[in-house]
């Protein structure tokens, strides 16, 4: 918030007036980038199922609901394109000689080149395969292995159903209890996030039983961030693995998965990172793990794809393995939604990294905790995401009473704002930086206070 003051005293512009926003997004280092994606209008966004929408010519509709789909990069429908082309003027020659130069058959190593300085990962750390909870599992039956007293696999209590139902299915596949071998970290009555302090003590006290700690980096629902470096050093202090779920994380917040020493991370590419729905997975291997003789290494799911490309067409059945995270790969990568994501990552690289898309994301969130405060009020609503800017990335959780709830989200939706809805009465608000303004901030809010 001292930022934003700080500008209202020097422009004279009152934080609350929407000329405000507007001196925001004019002084902003970042704004050319919304032009980089295509921008749905509020006749597209408001049309009936089976509708085209009409004309795309209207008003662009007010999109801050990047924590769940990111828009489309123009590139990305470019590379896609591109590789329909080759595939219909080269077929299979594509694996090798490639139109643009980018042969299929080495498609994931660029995308690996793009994406590990988004997580702060060396490249050979870095693998992209699948779908997330898919990831997860293939991470945890490389990581995970119930020994003795250390049998259970820690995840917070409201964490997504599939990170739920991951760990309960692993527990099971190894002969365990769920109810005895997923530990749950419960937020303190009446709160609605975890302390860290509070995981640190749970780690302190029950570290010994814990084979794997595999947390969210931003927690869906809430929108807390974890401190990721802390816990994972107190964790493997404990002797537990760490893998992190970052889902809600990469493309939001600054990582340093390498630095931080993190065993494993998964994470899918359709949210912040803007792959399109059901885009391909992204996951991270430390190199510690990489060496032939390391447990992972020599405990992990194999398959054609992680083999030496070198030797890989050989086809002499004995698996040599890929350097690094390839070798966690299992079967060739999917072109097409390969191809989506690094025109997305593309987009990233021209916007300088994370660094300045994290501190104009911090902007933004703190303008829209603002303007809730100050235009609707604590008494209509209520903010469960934390306040403090290095607990959370950009997304805000908005509780409002049940009548109040169904009343806010129709409004929204019928105006042309689209954010997303948690029942039974939670609004998640993501003005993601990429592409969203101090604007789409305001007329956001603005249409919240025309329901009161």
């Amino acid at each position: 918030m001292d930022t934003l003051q700080a500008i209202a005293r020097e422009t004279g512009l009152g934080l609350d007036d929407a000329a405000f926003a507007a001196a925001m997004d004019a002084r902003d280092p970042l704004r050319g980038m919304r032009d980089e994606f295509a921008m749905p209008t509020v006749e597209q966004v408001t049309a009936d199922d089976g509708s085209d929408g009409g004309s795309d010519d209207s008003e662009p509709c007010t999109y801050l609901c990047g924590n769940s789909l990111g828009l489309m990069p123009l590139a990305a429908r470019r590379r896609v394109d591109e590789e329909m082309d080759t595939w219909a003027g080269r077929g299979v020659v594509g694996h090798h000689r490639h139109a643009q130069g980018r042969a299929w058959i080495a498609y994931r190593t660029r995308v690996a080149e793009l994406m590990a300085p988004l997580v702060g990962a060396q490249t050979d750390e870095v693998g992209v395969m699948n779908t997330l909870t898919v990831n997860v599992h293939l991470m945890l039956a490389a990581f995970y292995r119930p020994q003795g007293r250390r049998t259970r696999i820690l995840i917070e209590a409201r964490a997504f159903p599939s990170d739920h139902y991951a760990a309960e299915s692993q527990v099971r596949w190894h002969g365990g209890d769920p109810a005895a071998d997923v530990m749950l970290a419960t937020p303190r009555s009446g709160e609605d996030t975890l302390r860290t302090d509070d995981v640190l003590q749970l780690l302190a006290d029950h570290g010994d039983t814990i084979a794997v700690v595999m947390l969210s980096g931003v927690q869906y629902y809430t929108g807390q961030a974890f401190d990721m470096p802390r816990i994972t050093a107190a964790a493997q202090a404990q002797g537990c693995v760490v893998g992190w779920d970052l889902a809600h994380a990469a493309g939001n917040l600054e990582l340093a998965l390498h630095d931080w020493g993190v065993d494993f991370a998964c994470w899918c590419t359709y949210k912040y990172l803007n792959s399109g729905p059901g885009g391909i997975g992204a996951f991270f291997v430390h190199s510690r793990h990489h060496d032939a003789g390391a447990a992972a290494a020599e405990r992990r799911l194999t398959g054609w794809w992680g083999h030496r490309a070198e030797t890989r067409f050989e086809m002499t059945n004995r698996f040599e393995p890929a350097v690094g995270a390839a070798a966690y790969e299992i079967s060739n990568t999917p072109i097409l939604p390969a191809a989506a994501l690094l025109g997305s990552l593309e987009v990233f690289t021209r916007a300088g990294g994370m660094a300045p898309l994290r501190a104009k994301s911090e902007l933004l969130t703190a303008y829209l905790e603002h303007l809730l405060h100050e235009r609707i009020g604590a008494e209509r609503m209520r903010i469960v995401t934390p306040s403090d800017p290095t607990q959370r990335g950009a997304q805000l959780s908005v509780v409002f009473s049940e009548s109040d709830f169904a009343r806010v989200f129709a409004a929204l939706s019928a105006a042309g704002v689209v954010c997303d809805e948690r029942k039974p009465n939670c609004i998640r608000i993501a003005p993601a930086p990429l592409y969203n303004t101090f604007a789409d901030v305001w007329r956001s809010v603005e249409v919240i206070r025309g329901v009161f």
